[in-house]
């Protein structure tokens, strides 16, 4: 099993390289702030199944959470900031290698990326896509590291 660095590691290599596929086919092009945006979650994806335990991984992560939710309570965000404290909780529900090391729960745990803004800001899901994606193949490589597969 690869500590947090090989799991940093390997979801930049997984998430990078989907982004530049996808963009070499042209079907998806994003800005270079929303590219960077999207490798960040994906770096958060890949670190998410382990915050369940105490570990660099688990304080990285949460850190960086920390002054994420900060700033958007500074700019009055106050929803967003909510959003992402209820999905911070979610790793407290269960125990190491117990349900976030799932399949299941790579495709759940990312859910809220997509349902959250749609409920309480009534954003196009489809727009939301690209952000899922990205938690997902995080999540993946996390996985496929660990050997779920």
């Amino acid at each position: 099993m690869p500590g947090y660095r090989g799991h940093l590691t390997g979801g930049v290599l997984f998430g990078v390289g989907c982004l530049a596929g996808l963009i070499w086919f042209g079907i998806y092009r994003p800005e270079i702030d929303v590219a960077l945006l999207l490798v960040s979650i994906v770096l958060a994806g890949a670190l998410f199944p382990d915050v369940d335990t105490d570990s660099k991984g688990q304080n990285f992560f949460y850190t960086v959470l920390v002054v994420v939710d900060l700033a958007l309570m500074i700019q009055e965000e106050y929803k967003w900031a909510a959003i992402l404290g209820f999905c911070a909780l979610l790793p407290a529900v269960g125990h190491h290698r117990g349900w976030t090391h799932t399949w299941w729960a790579m495709l759940l745990v990312p859910l809220p990326i997509i349902l959250l803004p749609v409920f309480f800001y009534h954003t196009p899901w489809q727009h939301l896509l690209p952000f899922y994606g990205a938690a997902v193949s995080g999540y993946f490589s996390h996985l496929f590291l660990d050997k779920v597969f």
